[in-house]
């Protein structure tokens, strides 16, 4: 029972918090300033007849907001008409202004129309008036139909073509690179052993005769130059010409002060034996 009058108190006024119009009216004037058509407006029943402007044509539209209960005029935070075309599914906005006292006062004047105007076509536009408040439930009446001259077409600009949209691009890629068949890989594979097998049948013919080839300041060079051959095997299997250059130069490096270390040992077991 406590709560009863709480319910009855938000009740009425959600009630009184309703808005509508007051005294809604149109009335349509020519360029000379002669009224040819003034007529007030229903909120539940459409004109009869669309409002039709020519191009010199004025159309004044006034009204007063009001709350429903009471009658007390009310200045919403938003006020706006919506001239819509159907077929199109073109809209434009326009603001209104309204008083402190709700009332309101427009006018659509076809020599000068606002830019909010969507393009018209001879489809009538649907003008509808849109209210909100944060102290109102939200209001949205259908007024009228409204008939203007048809806009005319927008030039083409030079460069509009340029701007159309392009054939969908279909990229071709090349096919990932196949691998040699197995067969012709074990071949090359044999020609790259092939000279170091027939290196070292030569050395077993020549042991006596290098008996520092093993010698820590030869057998180093050796080395560098059985890493070269590993790593043009490397290339050849998985790296990257930029890798091998790399690793070639600082290989190179070393093999230049392992042979020259080498060489300098060479040259003193040849004058030793002299």
């Amino acid at each position: 029972m406590f709560f009863l009058p709480i319910v009855v108190l938000l009740i009425s006024s959600a009630q009184a918090a309703i808005l509508t119009l007051q005294t809604p009216k149109i009335i349509v004037t020519s360029a000379a300033g002669a009224q040819s058509r003034s007529e007030p407006i229903s909120l539940t029943e459409p004109l009869s007849m669309p409002v039709t402007l020519g191009k010199d044509d004025t159309l004044k539209l006034t009204f007063q907001i009001v709350e429903k209960d009471g009658g007390k005029g009310v200045q919403p935070h938003q006020t706006f008409l919506r001239f819509y075309d159907e077929r199109s599914g073109e809209e434009g906005i326009q603001p209104v202004r309204v008083t402190n006292g709700g009332k309101a006062k427009f006018e659509l004047n076809m020599a000068k129309p606002p830019l909010s105007l969507p393009p018209t076509s001879n489809t009538p536009l649907k003008v509808t008036l849109l209210i909100g408040s944060h102290l109102h439930s939200p209001l949205k009446l259908e007024l009228f139909d409204l008939v203007v001259p048809a806009s005319q077409p927008l030039p083409v600009h030079t460069e509009e073509p340029n701007f159309r949209p392009l054939p969908e691009i279909h990229h071709a890629f090349r096919p990932d690179q196949k691998m040699p068949p197995r067969p012709i890989s074990a071949i090359f594979s044999v020609v790259v052993v092939a000279p170091w097998a027939v290196l070292l049948a030569l050395w077993s013919q020549v042991i006596p005769r290098v008996p520092h080839l093993f010698s820590p300041s030869i057998f180093p060079f050796i080395l560098t130059l059985g890493a070269f051959e590993a790593l043009l095997m490397w290339y050849w299997i998985d790296l990257k010409l930029g890798q091998v250059l790399s690793y070639g130069a600082i290989l190179g490096l070393v093999t230049i002060l392992a042979g020259k270390q080498a060489l300098s040992k060479i040259g003193d077991n040849r004058i030793n034996r002299k």
